[in-house]
């Protein structure tokens, strides 16, 4: 498969393509991102909305009782860990960096819950950091259209991708990999009669037989 040829179909269906997570301030993306961890978009929107709106400071944040944001995240599961998560965060945030999110790869992947998957997300998306997040939407995409093998991990598919896409274009290639996973080749029941890369995908060639 020509590469080009999977970057203008993306471009077609997903030329505005952004991150879905809704946020106001650089650390509520932050923190939004960690819980993201094992769950959808849509419910960490829910979640983060009654969240940012009973702390609507990152000082206000810090101090709240971590028995109240364990009971807020509930909803995401492993709710001990993730509230114990965004109480850390904030109280670093905090204390060290003026409330703000540092441009610092290793600062944020130091912080509890931030892992080199939230960091790639955090700096494309809060500081224009060229970055490409493998998430299981980017790894299944991959898979299937044979642009990275079937037991590469995440770190193998984000350096074939990297290779494959200009620097220029890693984060936008990013997110509509990330939107076609979710609304195209999902997981099950993917799209595959309306979708351009049939003849290129695994997936469907093995459908097929």
């Amino acid at each position: 498969m020509k590469i080009e040829e999977f970057e203008n179909y993306l471009d077609e269906l997903y030329g505005d393509a952004r991150c879905e997570l809704v946020y106001h301030k650089d650390y509520e993306l932050l923190i939004a991102v960690v819980l993201s961890a094992q769950t959808t978009d849509k419910r960490v929107n829910q979640v983060t909305k009654e969240l940012f709106s009973k702390y609507p400071t990152i000082e206000e944040l810090s101090r709240a009782p971590v028995t109240d944001l364990i009971a807020i995240v509930r909803p995401l599961g492993t709710a001990s860990r993730k509230g114990v998560f965004v109480s850390k965060i904030a109280q670093i945030l905090v204390n060290q960096y003026d409330g703000k999110v540092p441009n610092d790869r290793d600062i944020l992947e130091s912080m509890p819950g931030v892992g080199h998957k939230t960091a790639n997300v955090v700096l494309s998306n809060l500081f224009d950091v060229p970055a490409i997040a493998v998430d299981t939407h980017v790894s299944r995409v991959s898979k299937r259209l044979g642009l990275a093998k079937e037991d590469d991990d995440v770190s193998d598919i984000e350096k074939k991708l990297m290779r494959k896409f200009k620097r220029q274009n890693w984060s936008k290639r990013h997110h509509q990999m990330v939107l076609f996973g979710r609304y195209n080749c999902k997981s099950k029941g993917p799209d595959c009669l309306n979708c351009q890369m049939k003849s290129n995908c695994k997936y469907y060639k093995n459908l097929k037989r």
